[in-house]
């Protein structure tokens, strides 16, 4: 047999409920524009300033949003905003909850630069036109373009990170795509172009796993599949997904997944 490909799917325990779009705004403003809302705005909402500069007060503190620039606002904290220079346009979007932004870990209550202004942009725009013409499904159209307005910013935050290491995603790729083969591990520091010791360092700091680890526990989740879907006999799976051999995989699979391969069969049969 060949591999098993393994299935993918959301983790249920850090998956929230997307947030859904209630309006938009694209204001073009100059000196004469002001707006006070002492009880704040009645639901979370983004600023995304593309020309110009305006300023906001939220609970008293005065914030400067310039061109490039984002800004997520709670509801109901007293705020106000104008423009400044003569010149602010930007688009306000509001939408009903904050959780998708704090599941992200995007910032709430202060300004963040950008360099995705141009995409924000077109995505509103975008979203604006739906808005007027009422295409088929335009509904869903609305809650589907703030959704990704906010991953926008978030992956570009995420790619900014720490720990995200842009470098091994095409490593972590290629694992995935050669379930079924043994390759050494200094093929993959090799292809990453970084020393040994970082490159386990970052895979580490990415995964929480060395590069071994990862890559037994993607061949034990198709060995599962392939338990699971295929009339494979033990054996056949241990050497398709290579293995050292049949009683080397049953030892480690029953190590993970607390029950041995045929054990495991033959309860997804009963």
């Amino acid at each position: 047999m060949s591999y098993m490909d393994i299935p993918y799917e959301l983790d249920e325990h850090q998956s929230s409920s997307p947030c859904l779009f209630k309006s938009i705004w694209k204001v073009q403003a100059n000196d004469t524009y002001q707006v006070a809302k002492p009880n704040g705005f009645t639901a979370p909402g983004m600023f995304v300033t593309f020309e110009g500069k305006g300023a906001i007060s939220l609970a008293g503190i005065r914030y400067e949003l310039e061109a490039g620039t984002y800004m997520i606002v709670p509801e109901n904290m007293p705020s106000a905003y104008q423009c400044l220079g003569g010149d602010w346009k930007f688009y306000f979007v509001d939408f009903d909850t904050l959780g998708m932004a704090h599941q992200l870990e995007l910032p709430v209550g202060q300004p963040v630069s950008t360099a995705k202004i141009p995409k924000a942009a077109r995505l509103c725009e975008r979203l604006i036109d739906s808005l007027i013409v009422h295409p088929k499904g335009y509904e869903y159209t609305a809650h589907l373009v703030i959704q990704e307005l906010l991953l926008l910013f978030a992956r570009e935050q995420l790619a900014n990170g720490p720990s995200r290491h842009p470098e091994l995603d095409d490593i972590l790729y290629h694992m995935h795509k050669t379930i079924g083969q043994t390759i050494p591990i200094d093929d993959w520091v090799r292809q990453s172009g970084l020393s040994r010791t970082v490159f386990f360092n970052r895979f580490r700091s990415r995964t929480s796993m060395s590069p071994s680890r990862y890559m037994q526990e993607l061949k034990l989740a198709s060995a599962k599949a392939a338990l699971e879907t295929t009339n494979s006999s033990v054996k056949e799976i241990a050497a398709a997904l290579q293995f050292y051999d049949e009683f080397h995989f049953s030892k480690i699979f029953k190590q993970r997944y607390g029950v041995a391969p045929r054990a495991y069969r033959q309860s997804i049969v009963l």
